[in-house]
């Protein structure tokens, strides 16, 4: 196997038995970097001494002359550049904010360094992490590894990127409309939106319960190794949840576990291929001995668009405003200052905050009955590489509908506090990949990844090494 596409969890029992070294590891990852970076255009920058020195350290560490090895030793990661690290650049992907220099590391940031991993390098992202494509001015297209036409998703797409290409064994991500399960799904990797407050975040943004930032990568067991280092409470966050709750790295049987598959999310129109591979992921769970009845939820996608858009409005349209202020328009991405528009006159928070009450009764009652919610993460099969605008039409089987209205994800931002694991489903004609989403109670993460766990192996997809794309 290619040592790129290592696991974490297959690296860190090399290193242990001394078959790896973390430096060699590192070499593969850089290796490939090189020679796939200029097709997909996935990083902000590199920061490879560094990374060598982190790498050389861990290698003492596991050959005994140093400290013991930490939860993620020695594992190459790559963190969103929306996650400031102090001294460097924190440009969000804007000509805005070029050359800002952050004053402060992001919780997360500071959380994978102590446990060990080597961080060397940052991920692309859509300007000011407001789109499902990362397409900016600064930092050009960000490609799909799997159809290099095609967006990687965002606004973690950098991420996404990376670790279908083999650029990386473990990423970073935050979401806060799908932006870790949207390019979780498009590259076919594994990503997990926490519920509100498990890890702890940046001000003003910590406090949106929308937002969360969160892990990828390329299985169960490694995002549930990332979790486990992101989670807890944190001096600076008040929002932050105490005690640290640690994901079981080991789960009971499912069988007799009860899931409702809800394939359209009330009124969604869904891709044919997508709808299928759902339903594989709805039988392979079924031959794990998991109950899924089919069940339906009283949903519409104009509704979930105008809870969102009051919540954006009243929290992330201020910030957009402050940096456009007085700045030349022409700078600004087009899908920013469209961004900006609709947050203005989007409907009160006060409607907002009735309307996600609204929406949760009936995903509460359901989840009262069941112990997830399985369904699509996307109902699109692709997105332009290229997509510039909130309203660039995109197929859904034979119509065409503005991307907004194909995510899946966004009612579970409304819906702050539940957890969602996104995982593969299978690929779509045009070789990209479909995703699913588990989606447990409100605080209920070990469920959703028991169920993905099971999912996993009973699919079999992403665990094998031709799984992954060719470039």
């Amino acid at each position: 196997m290619d040592l790129h596409y290592l696991t974490a969890t297959q690296a860190q029992a090399l290193f242990a038995a001394k078959k790896l070294s973390p430096v060699e590891l590192l070499d593969a990852v850089v290796s490939r970097t090189k020679d796939v970076e200029p097709l997909v255009n996935a990083l902000t920058e590199q920061m490879l001494d560094e990374a060598y020195a982190g790498a050389r350290e861990a290698e003492r560490r596991y050959v005994g002359t140093g400290p013991m090895p930490r939860a993620l030793e020695g594992i190459p990661l790559i963190t969103k550049e929306e996650q400031p690290i102090a001294g460097r650049t924190l440009e969000e992907g804007s000509l805005l904010e070029k050359g800002r220099i952050a004053d402060v590391t992001h919780p997360v940031v500071e959380r994978v360094q102590a446990a060990g991993a080597v961080v060397h390098a940052r991920s692309a992202t859509p300007e000011f992490s407001i789109a499902a494509f990362t397409h900016t001015k600064l930092w050009g297209v960000t490609r799909n590894p799997w159809n290099l036409q095609a967006a990687p998703g965002g606004s973690s797409g950098g991420a996404g990127a990376v670790l279908a290409a083999g650029e990386t064994v473990l990423a970073t991500g935050s979401d806060i409309g799908g932006s870790i399960r949207i390019p979780s799904s498009f590259c076919g990797v594994v990503g997990f939106k926490p519920p509100f407050g498990r890890v702890p975040g940046l001000p003003p943004f910590q406090a949106d319960t929308y937002c969360a930032d969160g892990p990828m990568a390329r299985s169960v067991a490694d995002v549930t190794l990332l979790q486990n280092v992101l989670a807890g409470p944190h001096p600076h966050d008040p929002a932050s949840l105490r005690p640290r709750y640690a994901v079981p790295t080991v789960h009971a049987p499912a069988t007799g576990m009860r899931v409702g598959l809800c394939l359209n999310l009330g009124d969604f129109l869904v891709d044919p291929v997508i709808e299928a591979n759902t339903r594989a992921a709805a039988d392979a769970l079924r031959a794990a001995g998991v109950i899924v009845d089919e069940v339906t939820l009283p949903w519409h996608r104009k509704e979930l668009l105008t809870a969102a858009w009051a919540h954006f409005g009243a929290v992330f349209g201020p910030f957009v405003d402050d940096i456009l202020d007085g700045a030349a328009a022409e700078q600004a991405m087009p899908y920013t200052l469209e961004f900006a528009a609709r947050a203005a006159g989007a409907a009160s928070y006060a409607e907002g905050l009735r309307l996600e009450a609204d929406l949760y009764r009936p995903l509460g009652e359901l989840l009262e009955r069941n112990d997830a919610l399985l369904c699509p993460t996307l109902a699109t099969t692709a997105i332009p590489a290229d997509a510039a605008s909130l309203d660039e039409l995109v197929d859904v089987g034979n119509e065409t509908l503005p991307w907004p209205e194909t995510l899946m994800t966004l009612p579970f931002n409304v819906i702050g506090r539940a957890p969602v694991l996104a995982l593969p489903s299978g690929t779509a004609p045009n070789g990209i990949p479909t995703g699913v989403q588990i989606v447990g109670r409100t605080y209920d993460d070990e469920t959703v990844f028991r169920l993905g766990a099971v999912l996993e192996r009973e699919l079999a997809l992403w665990t094998t090494h031709d799984w992954w794309p060719t470039l």
